[in-house]
């Protein structure tokens, strides 16, 4: 079986149009034409689509069906070829928990004013890539090292590394905490996506785990006092929650903020956003 586009416009042209004649004026062909193409495509389906009289032009049940999904093929087909000639004009920034913390709407304020021909769009996508292998964006922050050779990565900025824990803890009565105060913890902790392991801590002396995926629901655990977390300050900028405090982990090592992107089809504002960035980060 081989179903062409053509075939499909001329099918829904003739529905929308309800002449052959008129289907073959909107389509830009000759009315044999339009009864060719129609006739190809019921021989290639097996089914009748159209009943046709003297006076007008109508669908069969089995028409009807072919139509709606023909409808739903040429608008996806319409949206892929908006998407790719217009790419360029658009821009989807993915990130897994966290944008870019107290940064997010300066960047998005100074994009909006200097890139205006350009639209940002922000994607929250919990993945590894933060949505960059699954296509749901241009370019992702991501807070670890991609080890994937089809992407390219620049560090932006760093960001202090905090600690997420129950208002009522006792370490919430104190101004920051170390690595050593948190060995003895449950520590929750997201291993696709999130920046903190048990290789922090010396073997002697790591913290037991459980893992989560999502950042509402960490954030939910750790108001209950059961667990603690450890993350980069953007997601206490970004996700300040009641029952929830972030203290500074003192002599836990910065965060690095990294921009990446598509190595071998990077997005055309990569260089502008990363300059941006790193200016809002040096600023910061």
């Amino acid at each position: 079986m081989d179903v062409e586009l053509r075939q499909l416009r001329c099918l829904v042209a003739i529905v929308d149009e309800g002449t052959f004649t008129d289907a073959a004026l909107a389509l830009g062909v000759s009315q044999a034409a339009v009864s060719r193409t129609l006739a190809s495509l019921e021989r290639s389906l097996g089914v009748r689509l159209l009943r046709r009289t003297s006076r007008e032009v109508t669908p069969t049940g089995a028409g009807v069906r072919v139509v709606a999904h023909a409808r739903r093929v040429l608008a996806e087909v319409d949206d892929l070829v908006r998407e790719a000639i217009s790419g360029h004009a658009h821009l989807r920034i993915g990130y897994a928990w966290a944008a870019l913390g107290r940064h997010t709407l300066p960047f998005q304020r100074r994009w909006g004013r200097e890139r205006p021909e350009t639209d940002l769009h922000l994607v929250r996508v919990n993945s590894p890539t933060a949505g960059l292998a699954e296509g749901a964006c241009d370019l992702a922050v991501v807070r670890r090292e991609l080890d994937d050779r089809r992407f390219e990565s620049a560090i932006v900025g760093l960001e202090r590394r905090l600690c997420a824990m129950a208002a009522d803890d006792p370490l919430a009565r104190r101004r920051s905490v170390r690595m050593a105060d948190l060995a003895g913890r449950t520590l929750l902790v997201d291993r696709r996506t999130g920046t903190t392991t048990p290789d922090l801590w010396p073997a002697e002396a790591r913290p037991a785990t459980e893992e989560t995926h999502d950042v509402d629901d960490w954030l939910t655990v750790i108001a209950t006092g059961r667990c603690v977390g450890m993350t980069a300050e953007s997601t206490a900028n970004q996700y300040p929650r009641p029952g929830v405090v972030y203290r500074p982990v003192r002599d836990g090592e910065p965060i690095a903020v990294r921009l990446a992107w598509w190595r071998d089809d990077p997005h055309p504002a990569t260089q502008a956003v990363m300059e941006l960035l790193t200016t809002l980060y040096r600023e910061g």
